[in-house]
Protein backbone atom coordinates (compact mmCIF):
# COMPACT_ATOMS: atom_id res chain seq x y z
CA UNK A 1 0.00 0.00 0.00
CA UNK A 2 1.19 3.75 -0.62
CA UNK A 3 1.61 6.28 1.81
CA UNK A 4 -1.73 8.04 2.13
CA UNK A 5 0.15 11.56 2.14
CA UNK A 6 0.91 12.43 -1.21
CA UNK A 7 4.53 14.29 -1.31
CA UNK A 8 3.34 16.41 -4.38
CA UNK A 9 0.13 17.80 -2.87
CA UNK A 10 -0.65 18.93 0.23
CA UNK A 11 -3.32 18.04 2.39
CA UNK A 12 -6.33 20.68 2.20
CA UNK A 13 -6.42 20.99 6.43
CA UNK A 14 -5.38 18.91 9.78
CA UNK A 15 -6.51 19.08 13.49
CA UNK A 16 -3.36 20.43 15.65
CA UNK A 17 -3.35 20.39 19.24
CA UNK A 18 0.26 20.69 20.65
CA UNK A 19 0.12 18.19 23.81
CA UNK A 20 3.18 15.95 24.29
CA UNK A 21 3.37 13.31 26.73
CA UNK A 22 1.94 14.45 29.96
CA UNK A 23 0.54 17.54 28.96
CA UNK A 24 -3.08 17.84 28.90
CA UNK A 25 -5.16 20.53 28.13
CA UNK A 26 -7.15 19.96 31.14
CA UNK A 27 -4.45 21.18 33.38
CA UNK A 28 -5.55 25.05 33.13
CA UNK A 29 -1.96 25.92 34.73
CA UNK A 30 -0.51 24.94 31.45
CA UNK A 31 1.13 26.82 28.66
CA UNK A 32 2.89 25.27 25.62
CA UNK A 33 5.84 27.30 24.68
CA UNK A 34 5.69 28.58 21.52
CA UNK A 35 8.84 26.88 20.68
CA UNK A 36 7.38 23.51 20.82
CA UNK A 37 4.39 24.88 18.99
CA UNK A 38 6.85 26.19 16.23
CA UNK A 39 8.51 23.00 15.73
CA UNK A 40 5.38 21.70 14.87
CA UNK A 41 3.89 23.79 12.43
CA UNK A 42 7.34 23.38 10.44
CA UNK A 43 6.42 20.10 10.06
CA UNK A 44 3.03 20.41 9.36
CA UNK A 45 3.23 22.71 7.08
CA UNK A 46 5.78 20.36 5.12
CA UNK A 47 2.27 18.12 4.28
CA UNK A 48 -0.70 20.51 4.51
CA UNK A 49 -1.56 23.79 3.45
CA UNK A 50 -3.82 24.27 6.87
CA UNK A 51 -3.91 23.35 10.25
CA UNK A 52 -7.40 23.44 12.46
CA UNK A 53 -7.07 24.24 16.37
CA UNK A 54 -9.92 23.95 18.97
CA UNK A 55 -8.69 26.38 22.13
CA UNK A 56 -7.00 29.40 22.47
CA UNK A 57 -5.85 28.46 25.77
CA UNK A 58 -2.96 26.54 26.99
CA UNK A 59 -0.68 28.92 24.84
CA UNK A 60 -2.60 28.27 21.72
CA UNK A 61 -3.07 31.96 21.23
CA UNK A 62 0.22 32.41 19.79
CA UNK A 63 -1.10 29.61 17.04
CA UNK A 64 -1.87 32.17 14.27
CA UNK A 65 1.41 34.19 14.72
CA UNK A 66 3.63 31.26 14.28
CA UNK A 67 1.35 29.26 11.69
CA UNK A 68 2.19 33.10 9.45
CA UNK A 69 5.60 32.19 9.78
CA UNK A 70 5.54 28.84 8.02
CA UNK A 71 2.57 29.68 5.63
CA UNK A 72 -0.18 27.84 6.84
CA UNK A 73 -3.48 28.74 7.30
CA UNK A 74 -5.67 28.26 10.66
CA UNK A 75 -8.98 27.32 11.08
CA UNK A 76 -9.39 29.16 14.50
CA UNK A 77 -11.52 27.11 16.70
CA UNK A 78 -13.33 28.37 20.47
CA UNK A 79 -13.88 25.98 22.99
CA UNK A 80 -16.89 26.58 24.23
CA UNK A 81 -18.35 25.06 27.39
CA UNK A 82 -21.06 25.60 30.33
CA UNK A 83 -19.28 28.81 31.49
CA UNK A 84 -21.10 31.72 29.58
CA UNK A 85 -18.51 34.00 31.14
CA UNK A 86 -15.64 32.30 29.76
CA UNK A 87 -17.50 32.06 26.51
CA UNK A 88 -17.97 35.38 25.80
CA UNK A 89 -14.30 35.99 27.13
CA UNK A 90 -13.01 33.34 24.56
CA UNK A 91 -14.76 35.09 21.54
CA UNK A 92 -13.55 38.21 22.23
CA UNK A 93 -10.22 36.65 21.94
CA UNK A 94 -10.74 35.61 19.25
CA UNK A 95 -12.09 38.16 17.22
CA UNK A 96 -9.04 40.29 18.53
CA UNK A 97 -6.56 37.11 17.17
CA UNK A 98 -8.58 37.40 13.23
CA UNK A 99 -8.00 41.34 13.33
CA UNK A 100 -4.51 40.79 14.53
CA UNK A 101 -3.70 38.27 11.91
CA UNK A 102 -6.14 38.62 8.87
CA UNK A 103 -4.14 36.48 6.53
CA UNK A 104 -3.85 33.89 8.31
CA UNK A 105 -6.85 33.06 10.34
CA UNK A 106 -9.42 31.74 7.10
CA UNK A 107 -12.33 31.36 9.18
CA UNK A 108 -13.59 30.99 12.87
CA UNK A 109 -15.25 27.50 14.43
CA UNK A 110 -17.34 28.32 17.19
CA UNK A 111 -17.61 25.92 19.71
CA UNK A 112 -16.69 21.94 19.11
CA UNK A 113 -19.57 19.65 19.61
CA UNK A 114 -21.22 21.31 22.34
CA UNK A 115 -24.58 19.90 21.59
CA UNK A 116 -23.05 16.44 21.64
CA UNK A 117 -21.70 17.09 25.11
CA UNK A 118 -24.78 18.74 26.07
CA UNK A 119 -22.89 21.71 27.58
CA UNK A 120 -24.88 24.68 25.87
CA UNK A 121 -28.40 24.12 24.82
CA UNK A 122 -29.20 25.04 20.96
CA UNK A 123 -30.10 29.18 21.74
CA UNK A 124 -27.38 29.54 23.56
CA UNK A 125 -25.08 28.28 21.22
CA UNK A 126 -26.69 30.57 18.38
CA UNK A 127 -26.41 33.27 20.55
CA UNK A 128 -22.40 33.02 20.83
CA UNK A 129 -22.46 32.48 16.84
CA UNK A 130 -24.42 35.53 16.42
CA UNK A 131 -21.92 37.60 18.72
CA UNK A 132 -18.90 36.58 16.31
CA UNK A 133 -19.99 36.88 12.85
CA UNK A 134 -20.57 40.28 12.70
CA UNK A 135 -17.33 41.31 14.18
CA UNK A 136 -15.12 39.93 12.07
CA UNK A 137 -14.45 39.85 8.22
CA UNK A 138 -13.67 36.03 7.98
CA UNK A 139 -16.61 33.39 7.54
CA UNK A 140 -17.83 31.80 10.78
CA UNK A 141 -18.97 28.28 11.55
CA UNK A 142 -19.46 25.75 13.70
CA UNK A 143 -18.78 21.45 14.29
CA UNK A 144 -20.44 18.85 15.65
CA UNK A 145 -21.01 15.62 14.40
CA UNK A 146 -22.73 14.78 11.76
CA UNK A 147 -26.02 13.69 13.28
CA UNK A 148 -26.66 16.47 15.49
CA UNK A 149 -26.39 19.47 12.10
CA UNK A 150 -29.20 16.69 10.90
CA UNK A 151 -31.02 17.20 14.28
CA UNK A 152 -30.29 20.90 15.24
CA UNK A 153 -30.66 22.31 11.07
CA UNK A 154 -31.72 25.61 12.64
CA UNK A 155 -28.17 26.61 13.24
CA UNK A 156 -27.19 26.16 9.75
CA UNK A 157 -29.24 29.78 9.11
CA UNK A 158 -25.93 31.09 11.37
CA UNK A 159 -22.80 30.32 9.78
CA UNK A 160 -20.81 30.50 6.15
CA UNK A 161 -20.38 26.79 6.34
CA UNK A 162 -20.99 24.01 7.81
CA UNK A 163 -18.59 21.88 9.73
CA UNK A 164 -19.35 18.31 10.47
CA UNK A 165 -17.74 15.39 12.07
CA UNK A 166 -17.44 12.01 10.43
CA UNK A 167 -15.79 9.07 12.46
CA UNK A 168 -16.93 5.93 11.37
CA UNK A 169 -14.83 4.19 13.77
CA UNK A 170 -16.92 5.47 16.40
CA UNK A 171 -20.44 5.69 15.32
CA UNK A 172 -22.84 3.45 16.97
CA UNK A 173 -22.53 0.36 13.99
CA UNK A 174 -19.03 0.91 12.65
CA UNK A 175 -18.54 0.02 9.45
CA UNK A 176 -15.36 -1.80 8.35
CA UNK A 177 -12.14 0.17 7.42
CA UNK A 178 -12.34 -1.09 3.95
CA UNK A 179 -15.88 0.60 3.60
CA UNK A 180 -15.80 3.40 6.03
CA UNK A 181 -14.94 6.18 3.22
CA UNK A 182 -17.59 5.09 0.77
CA UNK A 183 -19.82 5.00 4.27
CA UNK A 184 -18.29 8.85 5.20
CA UNK A 185 -19.45 9.71 1.69
CA UNK A 186 -23.21 8.79 1.67
CA UNK A 187 -23.37 10.55 4.85
CA UNK A 188 -21.86 13.52 3.49
CA UNK A 189 -24.26 13.67 0.76
CA UNK A 190 -27.43 13.84 3.41
CA UNK A 191 -25.86 16.31 5.19
CA UNK A 192 -25.42 18.45 1.45
CA UNK A 193 -28.97 17.72 0.90
CA UNK A 194 -30.38 18.76 3.99
CA UNK A 195 -28.20 21.88 3.86
CA UNK A 196 -28.84 23.63 0.27
CA UNK A 197 -26.38 26.21 -1.00
CA UNK A 198 -24.17 25.47 1.98
CA UNK A 199 -20.54 24.33 1.65
CA UNK A 200 -20.20 21.51 3.78
CA UNK A 201 -16.63 21.08 5.15
CA UNK A 202 -15.92 17.35 7.13
CA UNK A 203 -14.34 19.28 10.21
CA UNK A 204 -12.99 15.83 11.20
CA UNK A 205 -12.50 12.13 9.74
CA UNK A 206 -9.90 9.62 10.46
CA UNK A 207 -9.10 6.33 11.75
CA UNK A 208 -6.62 5.05 14.78
CA UNK A 209 -3.92 3.05 14.35
CA UNK A 210 -4.13 1.64 17.10
CA UNK A 211 -6.43 0.40 19.71
CA UNK A 212 -9.46 -2.03 20.23
CA UNK A 213 -11.44 -3.84 17.50
CA UNK A 214 -15.72 -2.07 17.29
CA UNK A 215 -17.54 -4.49 15.67
CA UNK A 216 -15.82 -5.18 12.37
CA UNK A 217 -13.94 -2.14 12.60
CA UNK A 218 -10.31 -2.83 13.58
CA UNK A 219 -8.20 0.00 14.47
CA UNK A 220 -4.69 -0.67 12.46
CA UNK A 221 -1.75 1.43 10.66
CA UNK A 222 -2.67 -0.66 7.16
CA UNK A 223 -6.31 0.37 8.16
CA UNK A 224 -5.34 4.29 8.95
CA UNK A 225 -3.49 4.30 5.48
CA UNK A 226 -6.41 2.81 3.47
CA UNK A 227 -9.22 4.93 4.67
CA UNK A 228 -6.99 8.16 4.60
CA UNK A 229 -6.15 7.56 0.92
CA UNK A 230 -9.46 6.51 0.19
CA UNK A 231 -11.17 9.50 1.69
CA UNK A 232 -8.44 11.98 0.28
CA UNK A 233 -9.30 10.17 -3.27
CA UNK A 234 -13.16 10.98 -3.12
CA UNK A 235 -12.29 14.43 -2.24
CA UNK A 236 -9.78 15.41 -5.21
CA UNK A 237 -12.54 13.53 -7.25
CA UNK A 238 -16.05 14.94 -6.30
CA UNK A 239 -14.35 18.64 -5.08
CA UNK A 240 -15.21 18.60 -1.33
CA UNK A 241 -12.99 19.91 1.56
CA UNK A 242 -11.36 17.51 4.17
CA UNK A 243 -9.49 18.30 7.48
CA UNK A 244 -8.11 15.05 8.41
CA UNK A 245 -8.33 13.97 12.04
CA UNK A 246 -5.61 14.40 13.50
CA UNK A 247 -1.92 15.48 13.21
CA UNK A 248 -0.16 13.91 15.93
CA UNK A 249 -1.14 11.05 18.67
CA UNK A 250 -2.27 12.77 21.99
CA UNK A 251 -0.90 10.42 24.41
CA UNK A 252 -3.63 12.21 26.81
CA UNK A 253 -6.78 10.89 25.55
CA UNK A 254 -5.54 7.64 26.50
CA UNK A 255 -7.15 8.31 30.25
CA UNK A 256 -10.49 9.32 28.71
CA UNK A 257 -10.91 7.59 25.74
CA UNK A 258 -8.33 4.34 26.24
CA UNK A 259 -5.47 2.94 24.18
CA UNK A 260 -7.63 3.76 20.76
CA UNK A 261 -7.47 7.91 21.73
CA UNK A 262 -4.35 8.21 21.59
CA UNK A 263 -3.37 6.48 17.89
CA UNK A 264 -5.42 8.67 15.85
CA UNK A 265 -2.48 10.93 14.36
CA UNK A 266 -0.64 11.05 10.91
CA UNK A 267 2.71 11.84 13.17
CA UNK A 268 3.68 10.04 15.65
CA UNK A 269 3.27 11.49 19.29
CA UNK A 270 6.32 10.53 20.59
CA UNK A 271 9.02 11.06 17.87
CA UNK A 272 7.11 13.90 15.92
CA UNK A 273 7.70 12.11 12.96
CA UNK A 274 5.04 11.43 9.79
CA UNK A 275 3.89 7.56 10.42
CA UNK A 276 3.87 6.36 6.86
CA UNK A 277 6.80 8.32 4.45
CA UNK A 278 7.10 7.86 0.67
CA UNK A 279 8.12 5.00 -0.28
CA UNK A 280 8.42 2.84 2.66
CA UNK A 281 5.31 -0.06 3.05
CA UNK A 282 3.06 0.08 5.32
CA UNK A 283 2.78 -2.59 7.81
CA UNK A 284 0.90 -3.75 11.15
CA UNK A 285 4.48 -4.84 12.30
CA UNK A 286 7.11 -3.16 10.66
CA UNK A 287 9.58 -4.69 13.48
CA UNK A 288 7.90 -8.25 12.42
CA UNK A 289 11.46 -9.82 11.79
CA UNK A 290 12.71 -9.05 15.62
CA UNK A 291 8.92 -9.90 16.94
CA UNK A 292 9.77 -13.51 14.55
CA UNK A 293 13.56 -14.44 16.02
CA UNK A 294 12.05 -13.27 19.63
CA UNK A 295 9.23 -15.88 19.23
CA UNK A 296 11.32 -18.65 17.88
CA UNK A 297 13.90 -18.12 20.73
CA UNK A 298 10.95 -19.19 22.94
CA UNK A 299 9.66 -21.99 21.02
CA UNK A 300 13.28 -23.52 20.93
CA UNK A 301 13.38 -22.99 25.11
CA UNK A 302 10.22 -24.81 25.29
CA UNK A 303 11.08 -27.86 23.56
CA UNK A 304 14.53 -27.56 25.15
CA UNK A 305 12.95 -27.83 28.31
CA UNK A 306 10.51 -30.66 27.22
CA UNK A 307 13.22 -32.79 25.87
CA UNK A 308 15.60 -31.93 29.38
CA UNK A 309 13.02 -32.11 32.09
CA UNK A 310 13.03 -34.95 34.25
CA UNK A 311 10.72 -37.94 33.25
CA UNK A 312 8.24 -40.02 35.12
CA UNK A 313 7.83 -41.86 32.64
CA UNK A 314 10.23 -43.43 29.92
CA UNK A 315 8.56 -41.89 27.09
CA UNK A 316 6.11 -39.30 27.60
CA UNK A 317 2.84 -40.26 25.37
CA UNK A 318 2.08 -38.47 21.57
CA UNK A 319 -0.77 -36.31 23.49
CA UNK A 320 2.20 -34.88 25.61
CA UNK A 321 4.63 -33.79 22.48
CA UNK A 322 1.83 -32.63 20.79
CA UNK A 323 0.30 -30.17 23.89
CA UNK A 324 4.08 -28.79 24.09
CA UNK A 325 4.00 -28.07 20.00
CA UNK A 326 0.33 -26.38 20.66
CA UNK A 327 2.16 -24.26 23.45
CA UNK A 328 5.19 -23.41 21.98
CA UNK A 329 3.50 -22.90 18.76
CA UNK A 330 1.33 -20.39 20.38
CA UNK A 331 3.65 -18.93 22.29
CA UNK A 332 6.28 -18.37 19.85
CA UNK A 333 3.58 -16.93 17.22
CA UNK A 334 1.92 -14.65 19.52
CA UNK A 335 4.91 -13.21 21.95
CA UNK A 336 5.69 -10.35 19.12
CA UNK A 337 1.92 -9.51 19.33
CA UNK A 338 1.69 -9.76 22.91
CA UNK A 339 4.99 -6.85 23.60
CA UNK A 340 3.47 -4.98 21.02
CA UNK A 341 0.41 -4.47 22.33
CA UNK A 342 1.89 -4.36 25.40
CA UNK A 343 4.10 -1.21 24.09
CA UNK A 344 1.25 0.64 22.88
CA UNK A 345 -1.96 -0.48 25.77
CA UNK A 346 0.01 -0.07 28.69
CA UNK A 347 -0.91 3.63 30.15
CA UNK A 348 0.19 5.28 33.68
CA UNK A 349 2.41 3.08 36.19
CA UNK A 350 -0.71 0.64 37.28
CA UNK A 351 -1.14 -0.03 33.20
CA UNK A 352 2.45 -1.21 33.16
CA UNK A 353 2.35 -3.38 36.23
CA UNK A 354 -0.63 -5.26 34.70
CA UNK A 355 0.70 -5.64 31.78
CA UNK A 356 4.21 -6.17 32.50
CA UNK A 357 2.98 -8.95 35.21
CA UNK A 358 0.33 -10.42 32.24
CA UNK A 359 3.40 -10.49 29.70
CA UNK A 360 5.60 -12.31 32.54
CA UNK A 361 2.77 -14.61 32.64
CA UNK A 362 2.82 -15.61 29.31
CA UNK A 363 6.35 -16.24 28.51
CA UNK A 364 6.76 -18.69 32.00
CA UNK A 365 3.43 -20.19 31.87
CA UNK A 366 4.53 -22.54 28.60
CA UNK A 367 7.56 -23.01 30.13
CA UNK A 368 6.76 -24.31 33.52
CA UNK A 369 3.62 -26.21 32.11
CA UNK A 370 5.84 -27.65 29.91
CA UNK A 371 7.90 -28.83 32.66
CA UNK A 372 4.75 -30.30 34.50
CA UNK A 373 3.21 -31.97 32.09
CA UNK A 374 6.70 -33.85 31.04
CA UNK A 375 7.53 -34.72 34.37
CA UNK A 376 3.82 -36.06 35.18
CA UNK A 377 2.73 -33.21 37.53
CA UNK A 378 -0.63 -31.61 37.59
CA UNK A 379 -1.47 -28.26 37.80
CA UNK A 380 -1.73 -26.87 41.59
CA UNK A 381 -4.37 -25.74 42.87
CA UNK A 382 -4.70 -22.12 44.46
CA UNK A 383 -4.24 -22.98 48.44
CA UNK A 384 -1.20 -25.65 47.43
CA UNK A 385 0.33 -22.28 46.84
CA UNK A 386 -1.22 -19.95 49.26
CA UNK A 387 -3.45 -21.95 51.62
CA UNK A 388 -2.41 -23.28 55.01
CA UNK A 389 1.35 -24.73 55.72
CA UNK A 390 -0.17 -28.59 56.02
CA UNK A 391 -1.59 -28.40 52.73
CA UNK A 392 1.08 -25.99 50.83
CA UNK A 393 3.37 -27.73 47.66
CA UNK A 394 6.94 -28.23 49.09
CA UNK A 395 8.33 -27.89 44.76
CA UNK A 396 9.73 -24.46 43.92
CA UNK A 397 8.62 -25.11 40.07
CA UNK A 398 5.16 -26.17 41.81
CA UNK A 399 4.92 -23.19 43.13
CA UNK A 400 6.16 -20.42 40.54
CA UNK A 401 3.62 -22.29 37.95
CA UNK A 402 0.85 -21.76 40.59
CA UNK A 403 1.46 -18.15 41.02
CA UNK A 404 1.87 -18.28 37.22
CA UNK A 405 -1.51 -19.41 37.26
CA UNK A 406 -2.97 -16.91 39.88
CA UNK A 407 -1.23 -13.99 38.56
CA UNK A 408 -2.95 -15.12 35.14
CA UNK A 409 -7.00 -15.78 36.21
CA UNK A 410 -6.85 -12.22 38.48
CA UNK A 411 -6.01 -10.17 35.71
CA UNK A 412 -8.41 -11.89 33.56
CA UNK A 413 -10.95 -11.40 36.10
CA UNK A 414 -10.18 -7.93 35.90
CA UNK A 415 -10.34 -7.67 32.60
CA UNK A 416 -13.39 -9.28 31.71
CA UNK A 417 -15.23 -7.41 34.45
CA UNK A 418 -13.99 -4.26 32.63
CA UNK A 419 -14.98 -5.79 29.22
CA UNK A 420 -18.90 -5.98 31.05
CA UNK A 421 -19.08 -3.25 32.98
CA UNK A 422 -17.02 -0.39 30.88
CA UNK A 423 -16.28 -1.81 27.81
CA UNK A 424 -16.10 0.99 25.21
CA UNK A 425 -12.27 2.18 26.24
CA UNK A 426 -11.24 -1.61 27.20
CA UNK A 427 -8.93 -3.34 24.91
CA UNK A 428 -8.86 -7.42 24.40
CA UNK A 429 -6.07 -9.30 26.00
CA UNK A 430 -6.39 -12.31 23.41
CA UNK A 431 -2.97 -12.45 22.49
CA UNK A 432 -0.71 -12.46 26.18
CA UNK A 433 -3.49 -14.07 27.92
CA UNK A 434 -3.78 -16.97 25.36
CA UNK A 435 -0.10 -17.62 25.39
CA UNK A 436 -0.55 -18.40 29.37
CA UNK A 437 -3.48 -20.05 28.57
CA UNK A 438 -3.20 -22.44 26.18
CA UNK A 439 -0.18 -24.41 28.14
CA UNK A 440 -2.67 -24.29 31.30
CA UNK A 441 -5.46 -26.05 29.72
CA UNK A 442 -3.00 -28.72 28.32
CA UNK A 443 -1.73 -29.72 31.69
CA UNK A 444 -5.40 -29.37 33.08
CA UNK A 445 -6.65 -32.25 31.03
CA UNK A 446 -3.40 -34.46 30.38
CA UNK A 447 -2.45 -34.46 33.55
CA UNK A 448 -5.26 -33.43 35.54
CA UNK A 449 -6.76 -35.45 38.87
CA UNK A 450 -9.78 -36.74 38.47
CA UNK A 451 -10.51 -37.54 42.11
CA UNK A 452 -10.72 -35.45 45.00
CA UNK A 453 -12.60 -31.88 45.53
CA UNK A 454 -13.18 -28.96 43.82
CA UNK A 455 -11.52 -25.81 45.10
CA UNK A 456 -14.39 -23.29 45.58
CA UNK A 457 -12.54 -20.17 43.97
CA UNK A 458 -11.31 -21.94 40.97
CA UNK A 459 -14.55 -22.79 40.60
CA UNK A 460 -16.08 -19.28 41.39
CA UNK A 461 -13.33 -17.95 38.63
CA UNK A 462 -14.31 -20.72 36.05
CA UNK A 463 -18.27 -19.42 36.52
CA UNK A 464 -17.09 -16.32 36.08
CA UNK A 465 -15.21 -16.35 32.84
CA UNK A 466 -17.64 -18.77 31.46
CA UNK A 467 -20.46 -15.82 31.39
CA UNK A 468 -18.12 -13.44 30.88
CA UNK A 469 -17.20 -14.94 27.54
CA UNK A 470 -21.02 -15.53 26.44
CA UNK A 471 -21.44 -11.29 27.65
CA UNK A 472 -18.44 -10.15 25.63
CA UNK A 473 -19.30 -12.06 22.71
CA UNK A 474 -22.90 -11.10 22.47
CA UNK A 475 -22.12 -7.22 23.45
CA UNK A 476 -19.47 -6.96 20.97
CA UNK A 477 -20.73 -8.73 18.17
CA UNK A 478 -19.78 -11.57 15.70
CA UNK A 479 -17.72 -9.53 13.53
CA UNK A 480 -15.33 -8.52 16.27
CA UNK A 481 -12.94 -11.32 15.98
CA UNK A 482 -11.14 -9.90 19.22
CA UNK A 483 -13.58 -10.09 21.28
CA UNK A 484 -14.61 -14.00 20.22
CA UNK A 485 -10.93 -14.77 20.35
CA UNK A 486 -10.44 -13.29 24.12
CA UNK A 487 -14.04 -15.30 24.86
CA UNK A 488 -12.47 -18.45 23.81
CA UNK A 489 -9.68 -17.89 25.73
CA UNK A 490 -11.66 -17.23 28.92
CA UNK A 491 -13.98 -20.57 28.31
CA UNK A 492 -10.24 -22.36 27.74
CA UNK A 493 -8.72 -20.71 31.96
CA UNK A 494 -12.84 -21.60 33.20
CA UNK A 495 -12.61 -25.07 31.68
CA UNK A 496 -9.04 -25.11 32.80
CA UNK A 497 -9.43 -24.04 36.56
CA UNK A 498 -13.07 -26.32 36.77
CA UNK A 499 -10.60 -29.36 36.16
CA UNK A 500 -8.64 -28.32 39.04
CA UNK A 501 -8.62 -30.96 42.00
CA UNK A 502 -7.52 -30.38 46.09
CA UNK A 503 -5.08 -33.16 46.59
CA UNK A 504 -6.36 -35.63 49.50
CA UNK A 505 -4.57 -34.88 52.69
CA UNK A 506 -3.67 -36.95 55.93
Amino acid sequence: MRAPIDATAKLECVSYAPFRNDQTPHDPTLIVSPEQIAEDLAELAKVSKCIRTYSIDNGLDKVPELASRVGLKVLLGVWLGRDRAKNAQLCDIAVSLVKDHPDTVAAIIVGSEVLLRGDMTVGDLRQAIQSVKPRVNVPVTYADVWEFWLRYREVGADVDFITAHFLPYWEDVPPRAEEAAAHVDDIRKQVVAAFPGKEILIGETGWPSFGRMRDGALASRVNQARFISEILERARRDNFRVNLFEAYDEPWKRRWEGTVGGYWGLFDGTERKLKYPAGIAISNYPFWKLQMAGGLLLCICIFAVAMFAPKRRSSPPLASWVAVAVSATSGGILLGISVDKMLHESYGIGGWLVQGFMLMAAVTAPLLSTYALMSGRSLPSFLEVLGPPKGLTPLFLANMLGITLIVTTLIAGQTALSLIFDARWRDFPFAALTMAVVPFWTLAFLNGSKSGERPLSEAVFAGLFALSAVYVVFNEGFQNWQAIWTGATYLLLGSALWRARMPATA
